[in-house]
């Protein structure tokens, strides 16, 4: 892997560019690998990029049905942010982002990473005393989160309309900081590029069609669109695709999958500052470094692996985002797109071992997937190669929905939930 640097972007400017080389490279699936990653998106690429990295696992595939960066990766609103309530989820989620904040420097390849802020409003008594009790709790775990007042959020935000006339009006809100977005497709680059480099097999276009077990019902391979694999560990990270995949191996999931919805405007010049988010009325709005400005709105109300929702569901967005921010009123639409996203009944992540030797899965995000993306795939790396979960995602097991041990975080999830 050719290393970029001032020296090699100055060399080839000089060359018109033309000596840049594939980024990784497009081999044939070989006939047995040590592991196999089932998802080629930021998860799955970076729990293999992690499992060279720091396992020494070189002989590895990450398998994708589509391209990489088609499926959930590119479909999402980049939102990064770790001012969750519990001390489990506060763990997991600062882990990502101490990840993110080294990233780039890590993968050699630029992430955009833009520690721009957070800001989650406030609009009744009952957001108030969730977000303050978001704040103390942060704090006691050494995560920065601070709550303002309407006008301070609106010193830190200026375009924010904090009327007390409008439908929902700004009573205060929660500011983490050191939250912010990234450039979607270029982590799943990176971290292609990086995983590539290692050694690691990139395996675009192969759908895998059944997953394989031995008498004493170990895994011993999969089935795919490209033939017959072998190998005795698989990790599954395919987002709202995961009940299909995991019920190949005969487990059962505690998921439901929805449809999720964002969309952007057309480019204007910088005049949106920060992340900003509100619960109350299910909207989520920050500003692209193109320019546009990125919408997000709440789940669909049915679950469905359709990647169109409902057309009210953005409406309602856009009304709320109109209200909030009213020189936006004549801001044109530019295109809308869907995801699916996977969630659980606690509304946090699985992560971990299943019953099935040698399979492995990381899912259940619900709309905080790209958030977590490096802390996730790290841990995830851990769990496959050691056997056994790493202290930080060993609270997210499969097994909590048997015991009851739930890790309830439907308030921090925010709109989604």
């Amino acid at each position: 892997m050719r290393r970029f640097s001032i020296s090699s972007l100055l060399t080839e400017a000089l060359n018109a560019h033309q000596g840049w080389g594939r980024q990784w490279r497009n081999p044939a699936p070989k006939v047995a690998y040590d592991a196999i990653i089932i998802g080629g998106g930021g998860h799955g690429l970076g729990a293999a990029y992690y499992l060279a990295k720091e396992h020494g696992l070189t002989n590895i595939a990450v398998l994708e049905k589509g391209w990489i960066g088609g499926g959930n990766a590119g479909r999402n609103t980049t939102i990064i942010r770790s001012n969750y309530l519990y001390d489990e989820s506060a763990a997991l989620f600062e882990h990502a982002v101490k990840l993110w904040e080294g990233l780039s420097q890590d993968l050699n390849y630029n992430v955009m990473f833009s520690q721009r802020g957070v800001l989650m409003l406030a609009h009744n008594l009952h957001d108030v005393q969730s977000f303050k009790r978001h704040v103390y709790s942060n704090r006691l775990n050494g995560i920065d989160n601070e709550w303002m007042t309407p006008e301070e959020a609106k010193d830190f935000c200026p375009p924010l309309n904090i009327s007390p006339d409008i439908r929902y009006p700004v009573l205060g809100a929660a500011l983490q900081r050191r939250g912010g977005t990234a450039r979607h497709d270029a982590v799943v680059w990176g971290y292609a590029r990086g995983a590539d480099a290692l050694g690691v097999d990139i395996i675009q276009n192969c759908e895998v069609t059944a997953i394989t077990r031995g008498p004493d019902g170990a895994v011993t391979g999969v089935e795919t669109s490209r033939g017959s694999i072998k190998t005795k560990k698989i990790g599954v990270s395919v987002a709202g695709h995961t009940s299909m995949v995991m019920g190949m191996a005969g487990v059962r999931m505690p998921l439901e999958s929805f449809p999720l919805q964002a969309l952007v405007s057309e480019p204007v010049k910088p005049c949106f500052p920060c992340v900003l988010m509100s619960n109350a009325v299910h909207a989520y709005i920050s500003q692209s470094d193109k320019g546009e400005l990125v919408i997000g709105a709440g789940t669909d109300q049915y679950v469905s692996y359709s990647q169109q929702g409902g057309l009210h569901i953005t409406t309602h967005t856009l009304d709320a985002i109109c209200e909030l921010f009213p020189q936006f009123n004549r801001m044109k639409m530019l295109r809308s797109w869907g995801g699916i996203v996977d969630v659980t009944p606690d509304r946090s992540p699985i992560i971990g071992k299943t019953p099935v030797k040698g399979l492995y899965v990381n899912c259940g995000w619900g709309t905080g997937g790209f958030k977590a993306t490096p802390g996730s795939a790290h841990v995830f790396a851990h769990t496959i190669a050691r056997d056994e979960p790493h202290p930080i995602n060993a609270p997210f097991t499969l097994d909590r929905f048997r015991t009851g041990r739930l890790i309830d975080e439907a308030a921090a999830a925010a709109v989604a939930h």
